[in-house]
């Protein structure tokens, strides 16, 4: 039943190379949807067709830096010509640089908030536009994170930008109702993914965070 909800539907996922987009592609796409995968990496899209298997004759790969506003701006007319629809977007795609308060960087804290909101806000809008233009509606998931509601330690601009999500996604929510688009977040606790090897890799956080769960 859910595969047959999605079937015919158009996803945009970033950060779709690996972790937790990579396994939110696939699941689409084992669900009946057809998937426009974004990611910064090549290789890393490599290995998500690789992964879809049998599967990948509804996977298009799309490598695109999003904080490029060009590109950005441009990527759901690139997905129409693929697959000539955009039912949503899975804004998934972040980053995370860890430090004492103390000791973060403007450029850290410039690189962090551009991927993980102000890109995450102009994609939003770009994919918003043409479901806007295509007068069907469509879905728009953002990934928050546990630190958006608990803070954490060592991660001020990775915190910052997470919680911006948060307030992002209840403000669109709002806007875009009225416009057939719905708008939600989810915020996951540690994953095994790049952004938590080097929590995972200390026995003693690992046993902490493990302990909490």
């Amino acid at each position: 039943t859910e595969a047959m909800r999605l079937a015919g539907k158009v996803v945009v996922v970033t950060g779709a190379g690996s972790g937790l987009g990579q396994a939110l592609a696939l699941e689409l796409l084992r669900r009946g949807a057809r998937v426009a995968a974004v990611d910064l990496r090549s290789e890393g899209l490599q290995e998500t067709m690789a992964k879809a298997g049998s599967l990948g004759e509804g996977l298009s790969l799309h490598p695109l830096d999003i904080t490029d506003k060009e590109k950005v701006a441009a990527l759901p007319e690139e997905v129409e010509r693929v697959h000539g629809q955009v039912d949503g977007l899975i804004n998934n795609a972040g980053i995370i640089r860890r430090a004492d308060a103390l000791d973060v960087t403007r450029e850290d804290w410039n690189d962090v908030l551009d991927v993980n909101l102000k890109a995450a806000f102009f994609l939003a809008q770009a994919v918003a536009r043409r479901l806007v233009e295509q007068r069907h509606g469509g879905k728009i998931v953002n990934v928050a994170s546990m630190l958006s509601f608990q803070g954490g330690v060592r991660v001020a601009s990775y915190t910052a930008s997470k919680s911006g999500i948060l307030g992002l996604t209840r403000l669109l929510a709002n806007e875009w109702a009225a416009r057939g688009i719905n708008v939600n977040a989810i915020a996951p606790g540690y994953m095994a993914t790049d952004n938590t090897a080097p929590l995972r890799a200390d026995p003693k956080r690992a046993s902490e965070i493990l302990a909490r769960i």
